[in-house]
């Protein structure tokens, strides 16, 4: 009988795709893929040094896993185990820590599942990272996450992922290639592509050889896919070129998900953002130009150090007046070893949750707005497996969120259907399924 392992992520879809490809490295090894709840033999825990209080979210997964299963061999891999290796190794039931470079070797590192009284401890220095180890996130029917970049050579004051991941390097162009083919073949329709600065994409060996627009021609021409979506660009590698492309692009969506942090210019510096505000209004009227109907993320920080009441209102007046479609709001927490930690003019908590509950409400209102323009259209949404409170959802190619009574026969299918209203959740309406099928 096989040995079972089974996978816990926290963090970012950068770590699910390199869960999914750690699964494959033991399923290859002979292990059987099993639920955290279904007695493991391993358990692989993919940590991420972003997630708020990171090491207690790792004790208490710790905690359960070995509530299921005792004798369980517990390993912890991923951003926090290449920051705090000796901290995460003095957990109890730890048995291994293995760090960036060494996390793709750990079916190599498992060799006897013997528990022992103190963890193992398997860490390179950072600057030693420096391969890039393709993987995509598979166990989603309708989508999958496919890693293309790693590492990031920005230097912003509050980011400790420069530390957890190393440089910035990336896959070829060809690998990228086979993997989407690969990916089509198993029924995927949508890739999203993920990388720590994905704009960034084409540095090998430290060398630019590629842009990442070359990556988004490429791919276009890939049979068997439907939908490509670029998970996060930065306004300053986000190009007219690509902006243009996408807009009469076959398979690449109308949605760009872009990093901003803060409105204000002040705190933009403060944060060594490469770019100012201007350009970032730029971005987006660019984008509405050729795509008035684009949906347009935005990740933003409350709270950073020096931040006065004058520059959140900066920031929220800046969002507001941005025909944008939701915030991704990040409440700033201090990370050890970054320049922010030791900035002057800390903010006090409840004054960040103050600002960052503003922006939960301004996200949900510019999400509301943002649908509201979509209604009495259609459009084509590619349907999910999910079912809560007897409802299936799926995604237009604008990332507008539908909902409809469960339908087995939708599961990953494309249809065509009219936009009807805003449900109590929030969720578009659709006309009903019997009828969607006439499509």
């Amino acid at each position: 009988m096989n040995r079972k392992v089974a996978f816990y992520t926290l963090g970012c879809k950068l770590n699910y795709s390199e869960t999914s490809g750690i699964g494959r490295l033991f399923n290859q090894a002979g292990y059987d893929t099993v639920e955290f709840s279904d007695t493991p033999d391993v358990f692989v825990i993919n940590t991420c040094s972003v997630t708020e209080n990171a090491d207690k979210k790792c004790k208490k997964i710790v905690k359960e896993a070995l509530k299921v299963s005792p004798n369980a061999y517990v390993t912890i891999v991923g951003c926090y185990a290449q920051l705090k290796p000796k901290e995460i190794a003095e957990i109890p039931g730890v048995d291994m820590v293995l760090g960036a470079a060494e996390k793709f070797q750990i079916v190599d590192h498992i060799t006897d599942l013997t528990k022992r009284p103190k963890a193992v401890v398997y860490n390179s220095p950072v600057n030693e990272v420096n391969q890039f180890v393709p993987s995509y996130s598979f166990g989603d029917r309708t989508r999958t996450f496919l890693k293309v970049q790693d590492g990031c050579d920005y230097s912003c004051t509050f980011c400790t992922i420069p530390l957890a991941r190393g440089a910035s390097r990336s896959d070829t162009i060809a690998n990228v290639l086979e993997q989407a083919r690969q990916i089509a073949a198993s029924g995927i329709k949508e890739i999203v592509l993920t990388g720590v600065n994905l704009g960034d994409f084409g540095i090998r060996n430290g060398n630019r050889e590629d842009r990442f627009f070359d990556l988004v021609k490429a791919l276009d021409e890939v049979e068997g896919i439907e939908r490509f979506r670029i998970s996060s660009i930065e306004p300053n590698l986000l190009t007219d070129e690509i902006i243009e492309f996408v807009a009469t692009s076959k398979r690449f969506v109308p949605h760009f998900h872009i990093p901003l942090q803060s409105g204000s210019d002040k705190i933009l510096g403060l944060m060594r953002r490469r770019y100012k505000r201007a350009l970032y209004a730029d971005r987006v009227t660019k984008i509405k130009a050729v795509m008035p109907d684009c949906c347009i993320g935005v990740d933003v920080i409350v709270g950073f150090p020096g931040e006065t009441r004058e520059d959140f209102i900066d920031t929220y007046n800046f969002l507001n007046g941005l025909d944008i479609s939701y915030l991704h709001v990040f409440t700033y927490s201090e990370r050890e070893n970054t320049l922010a930690a030791e900035m002057a003019g800390s903010v006090p908590g409840s004054t960040r949750a103050e600002r960052s509950k503003m922006l939960h409400i301004l996200s949900d209102k510019k999400r509301r707005a943002f649908y509201e323009t979509q209604l009495n259209t259609t459009a084509e949404v590619l349907f999910e497996g999910d079912i809560k409170d007897g409802l299936m959802h799926g995604f237009t190619r604008n990332y507008v969120k539908v909902e409809v009574k469960y339908d087995p026969i939708l599961v990953n299918e494309l249809r065509t259907v009219q936009l009807t209203d805003i449900s109590p959740a929030g969720n578009v309406e659709i006309t009903e399924a019997e009828e969607i099928l006439v499509h």
